[in-house]
This record gives C-alpha cells, sequence and structure tokens, in this order.
C-alpha cells in the first residue's frame, strides 16, 4: 500500500481528495494534517464521509511514515508550508501541491496536465496541479495549439461554481448572495492565464496571442463550464477529427459530437470538449467539475501516473444524472 498524508484537511479540495483516496484500492492514509480541527473526526468537518472512516485530523507532521504528501493548502501557504518543513520531508517523498504556487515550470515542479505532460507527470517527484480554471480551457484549446492553429486572440468565457471560491465564507459566496445572481470577476486578469499562456507556448512555438478570459461567478456549487472562440480555417469536419485524434489516449478527456451540458461531468473526474464552426470561427465549449478534474480528482490521475499505477484508478466516479 502507498501511504499518503494530507495537509490542509479542512478545506473543500481535501474533502474531495479524501472521498476518493478512502476508496482508493492501493492508498492508505496515514494522516490528515488540520491544527483547528485536531483530535476532531474528519466527518464532523467533511460530514459526507461519516460511515466511511473513524480517522481524526492531527496537528502531528510524521513525513518518515508516508509514500506521498498532499498539499491542500490556499494559494500562498503551500510554499510557506514547504520552505517551513523542507528539511524534514524526505527526499523519496513525492510531493502533490493544489495550490498555484509552483504551477511556474521555472520553481522545479512538474506542471501536472496530464493531457500534455503524461510522460513527465510519470517521472516526476514534485508536481504542481493544474489550476480549475486553467484545466477547463486548455482542454478546449490544446489541440489547437499542438496544431499551430491557434493564429489570432482567443475570447474565453467561463462560469465557475462557488466551491471554487474555498471553503471559507466570503461577501461573493454566500449562498444569499450567490443564488439566482451571476457576476464577471478579473475581467482579463484572472491569475490561471499565466498557466495557460505557459502551456500554449509548450505546444506552439511562438505563441504571443492574447486570450481574452471573463470569468464569472455562476448560481452552482460545483462544475466549471467555459465557452472560447477564435478563428480558424478548417472546417467543422476536420476541426472534430483533429480533437479526436489529439484525446484518443486521454483517460478522461472525451470529445462529444452533440452540444453538451454541465450536469455531464459534475462530480466526475471528466473533461468535455464540443466544437462548432460557425463561419470563419471555431467555438469550443470545454466543461469539468471543478473540485475533480479542477483539483483533487486530477491530483489523484496524477498520483496514479507518478506511482505506476493505472491512471484512473479509484476515479471511475459517476455523475447524479439529473
Amino acid at each position: 500500500m502507498i501511504r499518503v498524508g494530507i495537509i490542509g484537511g479542512a478545506g473543500y479540495t481535501a474533502g474531495e481528495m479524501l472521498r476518493i483516496l478512502l476508496n482508493h484500492p492501493e492508498v492508505e492514509i496515514a494522516f490528515v494534517n488540520s491544527s483547528s480541527n485536531a483530535g476532531n473526526k474528519l466527518y464532523d468537518v467533511h460530514e459526507g464521509l461519516f460511515g466511511e472512516t473513524e480517522l481524526t485530523f492531527t496537528d502531528q507532521l510524521t513525513f518518515n511514515d508516508i509514500d506521498a504528501l498532499f498539499i491542500c493548502s490556499g494559494h500562498g501557504d503551500s510554499k510557506k508550508f514547504l520552505e517551513a518543513h523542507e528539511s524534514e520531508i524526505p527526499a523519496s517523498v513525492k510531493i502533490i501541491d493544489l495550490s498555484q504556487d509552483y504551477r511556474n515550470e521555472s520553481c522545479g515542479f512538474v506542471y501536472g496536465l496530464p493531457e500534455v505532460n503524461r510522460e513527465r507527470i510519470r517521472k516526476a517527484t514534485r508536481l504542481a496541479n493544474p489550476g480549475c480554471f486553467a484545466t477547463a480551457i486548455q482542454i478546449g484549446l490544446l489541440p489547437l495549439a499542438a496544431n499551430g492553429l491557434i493564429k489570432g486572440e482567443v475570447h474565453t468565457n467561463g462560469i465557475t461554481g462557488s466551491t471554487g471560491a474555498g471553503v471559507k465564507p466570503g461577501a461573493t459566496s454566500h449562498f444569499s448572495w450567490r443564488n439566482n445572481n451571476i457576476s464577471i470577476y478579473k475581467a482579463f486578469t484572472h491569475q490561471h492565464l499565466l498557466e495557460i499562456t505557459q502551456t500554449m507556448r509548450q505546444l506552439q512555438l511562438g505563441f504571443d496571442k492574447a486570450i481574452n478570459f471573463l470569468p464569472v461567478r455562476g448560481d452552482f456549487a460545483r462544475g466549471i463550464y467555459v465557452s472560447s472562440y477564435t478563428e480558424c480555417s478548417l472546417e467543422e469536419e476536420e476541426i472534430k477529427k483533429l480533437y479526436k485524434d489529439f484525446y484518443k489516449d486521454a483517460a478522461f478527456t472525451f470529445v462529444m459530437d452533440a452540444n453538451p451540458d454541465l450536469k455531464q461531468v459534475v462530480n466526475t473526474n471528466k473533461g468535455i470538449v464540443h466544437v462548432e464552426k460557425h463561419g470563419d470561427k471555431v467555438l469550443i465549449i470545454s466543461m469539468i467539475d471543478n473540485l475533480l478534474k479542477g483539483a483533487s480528482g486530477q491530483a489523484v490521475q496524477n498520483f496514479n501516473l507518478m506511482f505506476g499505477l493505472d491512471e484512473k484508478m479509484g476515479l471511475k466516479l459517476k455523475p447524479s444524472g439529473f
């Protein structure tokens, strides 16, 4: 069994991580760290785990007892944590960080987007899990970039569920504000644009086009629905073939002929992509569950690759169907 530890165990991503790992056939959870919840049962915080486990949170860090460490801390906190404990973590422990702190590959972490970096992930000892918006947008653009087809600006709109804002309540995440409401935030400046551009440059030499991104707060709990468009000279059938060829070996990303809806990916680790041609423009719809393929599910997918396991192990999650 592969023994794992989890840092920042009280948040939404940690809750999803636990839901997956408790049923993963090759994993034993060694500890779940949360200083503020030390001694409490996991289900005292993650109520859906009642009846699944009697594990408790701990404020102890037993790094010598683990093979892998998932860091589910907030942005900025992951880097502080690693800097404070670097000398205590054995070199053999593989680290998967879910924050944005190490997504710039100059930091020495492998960027964990399996659709482009699968072989590098297999060899990685330190991995930066992609952002949720970044994952959803990138799976829509990767085939174009890989074929050098992004010739002009990209216009993209993404609607995200309230869980994307994290577990700590804020002015724009309270139910009374979020329900029956919608708003744009961080127009053209969202932090995930940095990692998206990094990948586009990896795939398309000399990529220098603007990605005009409008992030939108949706009035639902989970999921990300992205619609992007850019100019493209290929016919629709050529584009569809290009996308299906690109994703033919992908474990969780699928190209769908019919126009999809968000509920087809919620509660799964799937990414669904749909393309249409309108005049000289290609419209790409791409969607994921922000807590799974956009966070914890993709982290476990990367964990599987890093330990030589079946990429899908523990991740055969199903949508609700309604």
